[in-house]
């Protein structure tokens, strides 16, 4: 029995010798490298440079090593199934197992090793998927919180509702007479975003909030009034005249611009 061994392994050294030469020459002869077939055939470029060596104490079980043979040469664009047959795995597979004894899991038979590899794969994807999914409920969570929101902090004046700008009392009238029989023109430029209601000759043109780089015109026969919820964010151009900042950032100010009658 043990000569019937001998036999066999020795046939088995030699004939891995001879496929893994033909495979490395075929391989060379197409510049294809040993980490494109690993990485086609899913199979450790280490496993497939021990073939090609015919280093066969650096191999599984023949079992496994015909099936490697198989891959290897089909990634090639060779018949894998007729050089795998060539390699002999005898009737059992049992006497290669002493020359695994320096590689971790020796002691397990080839069922157990492939079975613990799909359970190591399950826990790892299990695992993965865990961390990302408390990863995404984590990112969700901080996205929704109000200091994770990019967006620039409002002024005090522009979050107050127009309701609010109107009741106050803080305004302080400042009028502006044209020339003789000359109509009031106003224009408003909006440095910052601010509420503004505007008069003309007593009826109300416009009343809301309007943002910032706006640029709007009124005229008036007789008078026109302006009133803005955030003064420092307006400027105001009166006919001609050089455009003015209504007054301070936040402050509610009222202007009141009058055409002088004809004399």
């Amino acid at each position: 029995m043990k000569e019937n061994t001998s036999h066999l392994q020795q046939e088995q050294v030699e004939k891995l010798e001879e496929i893994g030469a033909r495979l490395r020459q075929f391989r060379l002869e197409q510049s294809i490298t040993l980490e494109e077939v690993a990485a086609q055939t899913r199979i450790q470029a280490r496993l497939l440079q021990a073939i090609e060596d015919g280093k066969i104490d650096q191999l599984p079980e023949p079992v496994y090593i015909r099936g490697f043979i198989r891959r290897f040469a089909e990634a090639l664009g060779l018949n894998g199934a007729e050089l795998a047959d060539a390699f002999p795995v005898g009737a059992s597979i049992q006497f290669i197992r002493p020359r695994w004894r320096h590689l971790p899991g020796a002691q397990l038979r080839p069922l157990h090793l492939y079975l613990l590899y799909i359970l190591l794969v399950i826990g790892s994807v299990s695992g993965l998927s865990h961390i990302l999914s408390r990863s995404a409920v984590q990112v969700i969570e901080v996205d929704n919180t109000p200091s994770a929101q990019q967006f620039p902090t409002p002024k005090k004046p522009e979050s107050r509702p127009p309701k609010q700008s109107l009741d106050m009392n803080q305004s302080a009238e400042i009028s502006h007479a044209s020339q003789d029989g000359k109509p009031v023109q106003v224009g408003v430029t909006l440095k910052a975003q601010s509420w503004i209601r505007v008069v003309v000759d007593g009826k109300t043109e416009f009343e809301g909030v309007l943002p910032e780089g706006t640029q709007r015109t009124w005229v008036a026969d007789q008078q026109l009034i302006v009133r803005a919820g955030n003064a420092g964010g307006v400027l105001v151009e009166f006919n001609d005249q050089s455009a003015k900042q209504m007054g301070a950032p936040g402050a509610v100010e009222e202007m009141t611009f009058a055409a002088n009658p004809r004399s």
